[in-house]
């Protein structure tokens, strides 16, 4: 009964923090016996949370590190969702003993059930994968190696965009399955130790083939307006298909980055992007010529909208804003290593919210009655689903009005900029014509690039 409110915990935390959540290579993941999902680790506790909302297979028991007990609220929830914890070496002088926590995660294979683990060990901040301990390869090698169960690991690419902003976007990509078939436990049976640092670099690379990797963030930031810039505006990819050019775009350029057409075109890309900063632009506001008369008939669409809801979003915008505020300060001021602004924001929240509601119920059921209570309680939820959905209507409408403005103000600078989009257009096609592996299928057909990088407006 706690397990199956936790997890319904977990699904309303991740469904509320995330506007969006997409999935690919669900197909991966065996629908029973044992699994052990292996997951790169950018956002602390987020990172185990998503996995056990949309992993699909439950329980879940993770290896945490046994620090995180110290905080008797959260070892609580650790213990009813079966975390183990593990210690971790660094922090302990290289004495520690995980014999126990090992044996407890046998059980929970053996049993066919499932485990979580992030081989880094540690969250991070980095722009790509850290070095892979070798806890994950070396529970599946011997467990497997009793032959009682049939082991599999799942790699799990947790790929997000703003990973700290509230109503951010975030993808999960479940690779190739790895079985831990007789070829592994041969070798294992060899030699344990080589065998291990095998399969911990077999598992690194098929992370890396999930996730979103780069020397640096300024890489990943030119890398991604690269990409855009090289998308046909009337092409539509799917999540894991756009996660796939990104990575073919990361591994062309970290191949060619010294080539003088690619310096040129990284030099001609961070200046476009700059100038489009200094604006206050985005790239995807110059794809289309749209005229400023159809940019404000559209605005008032969405005013409208927003109109008719925003009295039902009153009273969630008045009671939860200060909430928000206050989970926003705690999240950024008392981060120790900045991976865990997310996880601090959400636990501030679900601490506040109950006491805000449970405030707000008792006032009302002093004057009004117990069923007036319950249908403020009710009332308060609806809303604040409503106001969510307002306060980001308001933020697209305040983007929509600016760019109006500047559109109106600065249209020669827009043009000049629409004109530098359309020649780095025609530069990126011709470098990945170039420099593209020829033995990969090309993502777009020649008819997807046969318009330019700036549509016509239809009117």
């Amino acid at each position: 009964m706690t397990q199956r409110l936790i997890i319904s915990l977990i699904h309303i935390i991740t469904n509320t923090f995330f506007r969006r959540i997409d999935v690919v290579g669900e197909e991966n993941i065996p629908s029973d016996g044992p699994v052990i999902f292996a997951g790169n680790h950018p956002n602390a506790l987020m990172d185990g949370w998503l996995l056990t909302a949309r992993c699909g297979r439950w329980p879940l028991h993770f290896m945490a590190n046994a620090k995180l007990w110290k905080y008797r609220l959260l070892g609580k929830m650790l213990d009813a969702t079966g975390a183990v914890p593990v210690y971790r070496r660094e922090e302990h002088d290289g004495d520690v003993d995980n014999s126990e926590a090992f044996d407890k995660l046998y059980e929970v294979i053996e049993a066919g059930n499932c485990m979580g683990v992030f081989p880094e060990g540690v969250s991070h901040t980095e722009s790509q994968l850290s070095k892979l301990k070798t806890g994950a390869a070396r529970i599946a090698l011997s467990v497997a190696a009793r032959r009682t169960v049939a082991v599999t690991i799942i790699p799990c690419g947790l790929n997000y965009i703003h990973r700290h902003r509230f109503r951010s976007q975030v993808l999960i990509e479940f690779g190739e399955p790895i079985l831990i078939d007789d070829a592994w436990l041969a070798k294992f049976s060899d030699d344990e130790r080589d065998t291990v640092r095998q399969l911990t670099d077999y598992l690194a690379d098929a992370l890396t083939a999930v996730t979103l990797n780069a020397p640096d963030w300024s890489t990943l930031r030119f890398i991604q307006a690269a990409r855009r810039l090289y998308k046909p505006a009337t092409a539509h990819l799917s999540p894991g298909e756009y996660i796939e050019l990104n990575r073919r775009f990361v591994e062309t350029y970290i191949s060619n980055s010294k080539e003088p057409e690619m310096v040129e075109f990284r030099n001609d890309v961070d200046d476009y992007q700059s100038r489009l900063d200094a604006l206050g632009l985005k790239d995807y506001q110059l794809r289309k010529k749209v005229s400023v008369a159809k940019a404000f008939r559209r605005l008032m669409v969405r005013s409208f909208s927003m109109m008719l809801l925003f009295p039902v979003a009153i009273p969630g915008v008045l009671l939860h804003l200060p909430v928000a505020w206050v989970a926003a300060v705690v999240g950024e001021r008392f981060s120790y290593e900045q991976d865990d602004i997310a996880t601090l924001k959400v636990f501030a929240t679900i601490t506040l919210l109950p006491i805000l509601y449970l405030v707000a119920a008792f006032l009302i059921g002093n004057y009004f009655g117990t069923a007036w209570a319950i249908i403020a309680v009710l009332g308060l939820t609806i809303s604040f689903s409503a106001s969510n959905w307002v306060i980001e209507a308001q933020a697209t409408l305040l983007t929509s009005m600016v760019s109006i403005l500047r559109r109106t103000r600065l249209r020669a600078e827009i043009e000049n900029l629409q004109a530098r989009r359309l020649t780095l257009v025609e530069q990126v096609r011709a470098l990945a014509d170039r420099f593209s592996d020829p033995g990969k299928p090309r993502l777009f057909s020649n008819q997807d690039f046969s318009t330019t990088g700036v549509i016509q407006s239809d009117e």
